[in-house]
């Protein structure tokens, strides 16, 4: 068997092996796993002599390991293991074995992990000498004496496999888990902790200048237990003195990966949790300050910090530290208050570790700078928390707030734009967002600070941008900006600038200072020098950079209330805008169209008397050119959508032009003829490309088809940037357009419905055209009723998914709705052909996940719109003349979905469509008497005639569908809510029928479901007794019942 196994594993891990053979091995190795005693087989494998090959044994061990994780091995089992592993590691790693044919770390590393699942299995109770076993690996004939290097070795992976198993935070773990962990966690240090502390501390002593391997791992270990074991068996002169020495200045290169785990080991050692007395003693029994003050001011981190040989590994480290001080510094703090000695002492070793922090905060790399700025959050908090009340804290906040806003600077070495610095460019905002977060937090603390900082920055730039003639590096024009757009967080974080033309707040009075010297720069530049304004024309959205201009464009559209109080100056930034939708750079010009959009849609009523100006000015870009997309798996890298360039990017960017136009033709103060003249200027050039393209997508010329897609979503979106009012039953927000308006966009539903019925087998067409009717709808109001059948028509095709379908009927609902008192005789004649595509798109079977989703969506979408016409009192469309026959089909797909176990979320929806129709074709309710069962005042008066029976009959029995079905659950949650949907209708139908309904139930229908007659009573009674939410309680309760 051995053989086998040896055999099929080199097969299944040899490249050249034939693939019909791997298969066959794989298959055996699988199997493997799931017998009995397959591990024992593995464990021989990899455990004899002579050694098997490498991956034989690796393989070989994984069988093992898995059997002893999962719980396949019994008590015998593991004691079988664990006996043939110890003699194993007696043989290799012990004395006797002199450290002779060793194991690869690949192998090392495998063996340890089984003997950590043994320990976790049977360390409780069976193996309590577990460490005692390890250890003995360690000596030849005095334990004090430990000479043996390749059981050191040993012992230590075990200690940091053992901490990774049960003590590793940042595994998750589940409640049961946790606790296990935590047992076993007790018993270490009840058992073991001391004499393994000791060893490391012997392990110090005897190797430090012998093995620094050695000395690596035992700090590595120390460091992970130092979290959960006691401190002061861990902190010893022999582990203090060696740190000091590994990390003093003087020994920083002799071996840096020495110095990086004591440094590390000291991060974990002050992440421990305790009290704050104990960690004040903690940070100064452990030198903190003189390590990182004698780190900070040695040649790597100070001489060295301009230069390409600036030890980054060691800021990173020495941050690190710093970071986890602060911490625990500000946790005493928070903890003590300020009146103790401990608050005392905590509040100067905050004092002298702020340099520290705002030195790396300030550090040109951002992965150093990221380091420290949790303390920094923590510390800002606390500060907050204190109210800003305390002068000592309050002081140091200007230098805190001064670093962070340097640190939001682009570095000089930064390459704004190019594709190689996208990665560069991408972490350096997210840095921005974190800098950001704690900007604010220093405004809650000191407002006025904040207030003051910021505007200076913002005002001195622009001076100096003015002073110097425009000559100023864009990093500082940008930053300057950019804290201009983040200083609305405060000014504007009630919803505008001013109350009654006066600024709301200090801070609002600020920022309205900072608009007008941005938007009126070049004003400003002639007062302060008249004699040169003939030769300098100079104005911050002049600029240059494109990281200017850019910023310049998000403020104006942030602070469009500021232009709102200011109408003076919008034509001046209007101008701006059209030169940069004109821009060169890709990056500024779509992202204009985006930002001119939201600027025009906020001040559209300001822009009467320029609009047509406007208009004209952007008439060179609207022409529409489709490419078609590259086939380059270059462009399917994931990335940002702002910096995505690709063409179809860049055409959803452009239709934002299309919307900003039709906002600036709906301004009220342009006349009515004028408003026809330019969405003509703008339509007609659209029709006609449309019309020359149509042919030619008809013959399934790709790029026609793409460029006919373009055009209809043009269309679709100038209409919704001209109008986005609905009819509806409340007054409506905005008024319709006027008739002429809407007679130029019945121009364009005509031809985007010749396009749509020309080429309805695309999908791209039909996903266009079905967004233009979305659109249309505000602007043509009811002129769009005569057109539904040919919508219809056109956007479901022989070849339509269940997701238009469903995408289509709630674009249904919304016409309904909209037009409710003039669609019923449209509706009447169409609804029946159009239910029969929706039928048959039900019906139609389901391959794949994808698909039964998309099936789920289009049941959910038809009864919800069968709701919508019920809501709106259309009911008497579904059972007209016209539509009688597909009634009983209507009856049958809302039983069948009422009854699906498969679906909760559509049978619950086919209950409230039921319950709909009682309410609405049931009559009206019946008075009861004020005894429950003892007779019924008048008769059931269905304004359907038959239809008391037909709920009786077709809807009550639907109730005990799901109950009845063996699968059922009535403890899941929304099977609950079903039972709750399916108890409203019963009550509803009793509402409507009193007696009849109860003499059904009692002789017919819960006869039928079993029902003895003890509990028929009772259900009886609480039918006419209890209101809906009772009844619901009580029929979920009863089902429950009845399910046990």
């Amino acid at each position: 068997m051995d053989s086998q196994v040896e055999k099929a594993i080199e097969i299944a891990w040899n490249l050249g092996s034939d693939q019909s053979l791997k298969s066959q091995a794989f298959e055996f190795l699988n199997q493997l796993r799931s017998e009995p005693q397959g591990w024992q087989v593995c464990l021989s494998l990899a455990t004899r002599d002579p050694r098997a090959s490498e991956v034989v044994r690796h393989v070989s061990l994984e069988v093992v390991n898995n059997a002893v994780q999962s719980g396949q091995l019994d008590g015998p089992g593991l004691l079988f293991v664990k006996e043939t592993l110890l003699a194993y590691l007696q043989t290799v790693y012990g004395v006797a074995g002199g450290g002779r044919g060793q194991d690869t770390i690949t192998i090392q590393n495998k063996i340890t992990q089984t003997i950590t699942y043994l320990f976790k299995a049977l360390y409780t109770v069976q193996w309590t000498t577990f460490f005692d076993d390890i250890l003995s690996l360690l000596s030849s004939a005095d334990p004090a004496i430990l000479d043996n290097a390749p059981g050191i070795k040993i012992f230590l992976k075990v200690t940091i496999s053992v901490h990774d198993e049960i003590a590793d935070v940042m595994v998750a773990r589940s409640r049961d888990e946790r606790q296990r962990d935590n047992e076993l966690k007790d018993l270490v240090r009840e058992r073991d902790a001391k004499k393994i502390s000791e060893t490391w501390q012997r392990i110090f002593i005897q190797w430090k200048a012998r093995d620094s391997i050695i000395i690596d791992q035992c700090l590595a270990a120390v460091g992970r237990w130092a979290s959960w074991t006691d401190l002061s068996l861990i902190i010893n002169d022999a582990l203090l003195n060696l740190l000091f020495e590994l990390v003093a200045p003087q020994g920083l290169n002799e071996n840096q990966a020495l110095r990086d785990t004591a440094l590390n080991t000291f991060v974990e050692i002050l992440s421990k949790k305790m009290k704050a007395f104990e960690k004040l003693e903690l940070i100064e029994v452990l030198r903190i300050q003189d390590i990182v003050s004698e780190l900070i001011a040695s040649p790597p981190l100070h001489e060295l910090r301009p230069t390409s040989n600036y030890d980054t590994d060691l800021a990173e480290m020495v941050a690190k530290l710093v970071n986890n001080t602060v911490l625990g510094i500000t946790t005493i703090l928070d903890g003590t208050g300020n009146l103790d000695a401990t608050s005392s002492r905590a509040n100067g070793q905050l004092k002298a570790f702020l340099p520290y922090v705002l030195r790396f905060f300030s550090d040109e790399y951002d992965e150093i700078c990221s380091c420290v700025i949790p303390c920094l959050s923590d510390l800002l908090t606390y500060f907050r928390k204190k109210g800003g009340q305390d002068q000592e804290y309050a002081s140091m906040l200007r230098p805190i707030l001064q670093a962070i806003v340097a640190k939001m600077k682009y570095d000089e070495t930064s390459s704004w734009g190019s594709e190689d610095a996208q990665t560069d460019e991408a972490e350096f905002q997210e840095l921005r967002k974190r800098l950001q977060v704690l900007q604010q937090t220093v405004a809650a603390v000191d407002e006025p600070l904040y207030i003051e900082t910021i505007s200076s920055i913002v005002s001195n730039t622009i001076d100096r941008f003015l002073t110097d003639r425009g000559r100023i590096d864009w990093r500082d024009l940008d930053l300057a900006m950019h804290e201009m757009f983040l200083f609305g967080e405060l000014a504007v974080k009630n919803g505008g600038l001013y109350s009654k033309t006066k600024p709301v707040s200090p801070a609002a009075e600020r920022l309205i200072g900072m608009m007008y010297k941005l938007v009126e720069s070049g004003i400003l530049f002639s007062e302060l020098a008249p004699l040169q304004t003939a030769y300098y024309n100079l104005d911050v959205a002049s600029f240059s950079h494109p990281a200017v201009q850019l910023q310049y464009m998000e403020i104006c559209v942030r602070y469009s209330t500021f232009f709102e109080a200011n109408p003076q100056l919008i034509t001046r930034v209007l101008e701006n805008f059209v030169r940069y939708v004109h821009h060169t750079h890709v990056k500024v010009r779509t992202r204009s169209w985006y930002l001119f959009f939201r600027f025009v849609r906020h001040l559209r009523q300001q822009l009467g008397n320029i609009a047509q100006t406007v208009v004209q000015a952007l008439a060179d870009l609207l022409p529409i050119r489709a490419e078609l997309p590259e086939d380059s798996s270059e462009n399917d890298d994931m990335s940002s959508d702002e910096n995505d360039q690709s063409a179809d990017a860049t055409f959803k960017s452009h239709l934002y032009l299309y919307e900003a136009i039709g906002c600036i033709c709906s301004i009220q103060a342009v006349p009515v003829d004028s408003q026809v003249l330019l969405i003509q200027s703008v339509m007609n050039p659209l029709f006609s490309d449309l019309e020359s393209h149509i042919r030619q997508a008809q013959n399934g010329d790709e790029r026609a088809l793409l460029q006919v897609h373009h055009l209809i979503m043009a269309l679709g979106t100038l209409a919704r940037g001209f109008s986005d009012w609905m009819p509806t039953s409340a007054a409506p927000s905005t008024a319709p357009p006027a008739a002429a308006v809407s007679k130029e966009f019945a121009r364009t539903a005509e031809a985007i419905l010749i396009a749509l019925e020309s080429t309805n087998d695309s999908f791209e067409i039909r996903t266009a055209s079905r967004f233009a009717f979305s659109r249309l709808i505000a602007v043509l109001g009811n002129r769009v009723l005569p057109q539904l059948p040919r919508w219809i028509d056109g956007l479901l095709s022989r070849t339509s998914t269940k997701d238009e379908m469903a995408l289509f009927l709630r674009l249904l609902d919304q016409v309904v709705y909209g037009f409710k008192t003039e669609i019923f005789d449209i509706l009447n004649s169409l609804l029946t052909p159009f239910l029969q595509r929706v039928f048959s798109g039900i019906a139609e079977p389901t391959s794949g996940t994808d698909d039964e989703i998309q099936l789920a969506e289009l049941k959910r979408a038809y009864l919800g719109f069968l709701l919508v016409i019920l809501n709106n009192d259309l009911g008497p469309v579904l059972v007209s003349r016209a539509n009688q026959p597909a009634f009983e089909t209507v009856i049958s797909t809302i039983e069948h979905f009422a009854k699906d176990i498969s679906d909760f979320q559509t049978a619950k929806l086919a209950f409230s469509v039921l319950i709909k129709m009682i309410s609405s074709w049931g009559g009206p309710d019946l008075p009861f008497p004020s005894s429950s069962l003892d007779g019924l005042v008048s008769k059931c008066q269905p304004s359907l005639p038959g239809f008391d029976r037909f709920m009786i009959e077709r809807f009550s029995p639907l109730c005990w569908a799901l109950p009845s079905n063996r699968e059922f659950n009535p403890k899941d949650a929304q099977g609950k809510q079903v039972l709750g949907e399916a108890a409203s209708l019963q009550k509803a139908i009793y509402t409507k029928t009193g007696q009849e309904y109860l003499t059904w139930l009692r002789e017919v229908e819960l006869r039928g479901v079993g029902m003895d007659d003890v509990t028929t009573n009772e259900y009886t009674q609480a039918l006419c007794d209890f209101d809906v939410r009772h009844f619901r309680q009580f029929f979920q309760a009863l089902v429950q019942r009845i399910h046990q």
